[in-house]
């Protein structure tokens, strides 16, 4: 039975649900992880990730489609790039078949919170490890824990899509060959405080340039860019200092396969952005966010699609990602796994 909530004014934030999933790393393995009702941790005061970050983290959504069904969008993927970043960290890795039926206990547990079809809310979830005993040299924990929680939210835009504006940063969001490709909670941290001044100063979201060149588009605080050309092209900045976005990588297999447009994955250099037609950012909260101004040290680069409404090609693949999402349109045989 779905609980009482308004799910039409339901924020982004966090809501307590009934179930979330845990299993511990002990003695060179995982043990068998299980569903508790306790949402709280405790530790020692000295363990790995509160004093040197070792930690990353991933996020999904669960769905209630048309038809009734309760699915979440390609977890093997986000399996795969949690096994990517724990490696990255010294972390032991989460094999994927344990990360995969965490999601779906945790999923199927709490399906009382999976928002209905239409309300535009969803099921977001949060996998995520840690490095839990105490270490005060530098170098990583014995003992992990991985768990999964999930928080229903509100639809990310309210009040419908607006198109928002950006700064060129001064700061690097990661250095080069270091740990930008990684979900890593260490990068967030270090983008806090910059996100907070570029809204004091009248900004949505930061473009960061490559660290190396500072000549190279690279991505946002927490999404990757999506630019298209004037004549239809679908344009993503290559760089191995990008985290692999699933939205990203979805949105590239739809421009291509259901909208019949040109794709290309490349060094996307600072001076051609004047020139495309549209811009948006992509990620697991919004789909895509459009970009309807840059502004380069007082400099400004408005698109043609303008700040009033999302540019006709990037408002498609929103409508077809999500269409596939919600099973008003076929999804690609393996991206949407149903919780039974």
């Amino acid at each position: 039975m779905t609980k009482e909530i308004d799910w039409n004014n339901l924020g982004f934030g966090y809501v307590k649900t009934d179930y979330r999933y845990v299993s511990n790393y002990k003695d060179g393995s995982w043990d068998e992880g299980t569903l508790t009702t306790d949402d709280q941790i405790t530790m020692s005061e000295c363990a790995c990730v509160l004093q040197y970050a070792q930690t990353c983290f991933e996020g999904l959504k669960a769905y209630t489609t048309a038809n009734g069904d309760i699915v979440v969008f390609r977890p093997d993927l986000n399996a795969e790039r949690l096994q990517s970043s724990c490696a990255g960290l010294e972390i032991p890795v989460v094999p994927k078949e344990k990360f995969l039926d965490a999601i779906h206990q945790v999923v199927k547990a709490n399906k009382d919170f999976v928002p209905p079809y239409g309300t535009g809310a969803t099921l977001y979830i949060r996998p995520y490890v840690f490095g839990k005993n105490a270490v005060i040299g530098v170098k990583p924990a014995d003992e992990y824990e991985f768990r999964v929680f999930v928080t229903p939210v509100g639809p990310y835009f309210k009040g419908g899509v607006k198109p928002i504006t950006i700064r060129v940063s001064d700061v690097d969001r990661a250095a080069p060959r270091g740990t930008g490709n990684i979900k890593a909670g260490l990068n967030y941290a270090m983008s806090l405080h910059n996100i907070v001044d570029a809204h004091n100063k009248g900004f949505d979201e930061n473009m960061y340039l490559d660290p190396q060149t500072r000549t190279k588009v690279e991505e946002t605080g927490g999404a990757n860019f999506l630019f298209v050309t004037k004549d239809g092209t679908v344009v993503t900045p290559k760089s191995n200092s990008i985290l692999p976005s699933i939205t990203r990588r979805s949105l590239l297999y739809v421009a291509q396969h259901y909208c019949g447009l040109k794709v290309e994955e490349r060094e996307v250099y600072f001076d051609e952005v004047k020139d495309f037609a549209e811009c948006g950012l992509c990620g697991t909260a919004a789909v895509i966010s459009p970009v309807g101004k840059i502004v380069d040290h007082g400099k400004e680069i408005l698109f043609p699609s303008g700040m009033e409404e999302m540019g006709p090609v990037i408002s498609k693949l929103r409508e077809t990602l999500t269409g596939i999402q919600m099973g008003t349109i076929e999804a690609p045989e393996g991206w949407i796994q149903v919780i039974k």
